[in-house]
């Protein structure tokens, strides 16, 4: 290896030891640099393929159980407005009770919360989507001191 004038003329008078050392600490120093750029990132990403891997399998099962939801929905007949209305009215009295006030204009329902159940108000939902057809569009909902839910949701029905 040809080092340059400067170099030589201070590596030359070194001793052999020395020389070792230098050459020593420079190939740990190269080391800590491929070790630091190269290995160790390399390292780091393969420690944690694993858990990736788990949270990304368990977004597909999420989607494809998603996908067969949007499926059914979609194999359903066709529903009319008035028996949604009908069906969403029904599932209003018993699942939401006196805590829920329905106002119809159009294909447009807005349903007036007071104090309903988290619990009751999210089977509602689920069961308004399937049954009724009813499509939240949207919603303005504060929730209480004791847990439940206050405020506006609007939905959409099928058109008529």
């Amino acid at each position: 290896m040809k080092l340059p004038a400067q170099w030589r003329a201070v590596w030359e008078p070194l001793a052999p030891r020395e020389k070792l050392l230098i050459a020593g600490a420079a190939t740990l120093l190269v080391l800590a640099l491929v070790w630091g750029l190269a290995v160790a990132p390399a390292l780091s990403v393969a420690r944690s393929s694993a858990a990736q891997h788990r949270e990304v399998d368990a977004q597909l099962a999420h989607m494809r159980t998603l996908q067969q939801q949007a499926q059914a929905l979609k194999a359903q007949p066709k529903q009319g407005y008035d028996e949604s209305l009908r069906l969403l009215e029904s599932s209003v009295r018993e699942r939401l009770g006196t805590t829920a006030r329905m106002v119809v204009a159009g294909d447009r329902v807005t349903l007036t919360l007071t104090g309903t159940p988290a619990d009751a108000l999210a089977a509602w939902l689920s069961q308004a989507r399937v049954n009724a057809r009813a499509i939240p569009n949207e919603a303005r909902l504060t929730r209480t001191a004791a847990g439940g839910w206050d405020g506006t949701l609007v939905l959409a029905l099928p058109p008529r």
